[in-house]
């Protein structure tokens, strides 16, 4: 199960069109995906305009059969960039899928603080923050005790496959590899964008095999995301 991917086009950096996206999702089949999510951006700037939303959700209407048809169930949610204008927004607009979870980016740049105080809303709210790449952020990658904050919450913690086969950096594969083994990891999944930054987790799948054992799967089948699948989830914690 991958719940962090830009396959249905959206005007962001991820696929272009309906047919680049289902020719990524057919080859992410054939690798073992079974389950996939496209969470187009939500950036600062433009966030997410009714025109935009509308073409989105009709793309994903018209993909999710077809891909269906490859044995892939194609969800749709969106991955939120934190600023305050986002607090002023219902976070049912952006949940992922069937999940009772919002996918918060945990930016490259800038306070940690931004994606704490959006995911205090989106648990306010009544939803479960999935924090997207951690090991990514300069904040993070400064001080990892970020991310046990984060899952002392009740928070769910997602990597990036890229980052634990090394892609984004060395520093980035050295974090995402110690929590990893510290055990504050939950979800890994692709981030993948186009065909030069695919959606495949197969590869991603093999090295956590062989440094996790049988753990590794439980990162990747969905398992971990029971939290999310209960209402009022977030009034409990994990």
């Amino acid at each position: 199960m991958d719940i962090h991917s830009h396959v249905v086009p959206s005007g962001d950096d991820g696929v272009a069109s309906e047919s680049e996206g289902l020719d990524l999702i057919r080859l992410a089949a054939e690798r073992g995906t079974r389950a996939i999510y496209g969470t187009p951006h939500v950036w600062p700037i433009d966030g997410l305009r009714e025109a935009r939303e509308a073409a989105v959700r009709a793309a994903h209407e018209r993909m999710r059969e077809v891909a269906s048809a490859s044995g892939v169930d194609l969800q749709l949610g969106f991955e939120v960039t934190p600023v305050p204008e986002r607090h002023d927004e219902d976070p049912e607009r952006y949940r992922l899928g069937d999940l009772n979870a919002v996918l918060v980016e945990v930016p490259f740049r800038g306070p940690i603080g931004l994606p704490f105080d959006y995911g205090d809303f989106v648990e306010d709210a009544g939803f479960l923050p999935i924090l997207a790449h951690p090991e990514r952020s300069d904040a993070v990658l400064a001080d990892p005790s970020h991310v046990r904050e984060a899952r002392e919450r009740g928070w769910l913690i997602q990597l990036n496959g890229s980052s634990i086969l090394g892609q984004h950096g060395r520093a980035e594969r050295n974090l995402a590899w110690k929590l990893l083994h510290d055990g504050l990891v939950d979800l890994v999944a692709s981030d993948g964008h186009r065909a030069s930054r695919p959606p495949f987790l197969d590869e991603t799948r093999h090295a956590l095999v062989e440094r996790l054992g049988d753990a590794a799967d439980l990162l990747l089948d969905g398992s971990n995301l029971a939290p999310a699948r209960q209402t009022g989830a977030c009034a409990t914690g994990m």
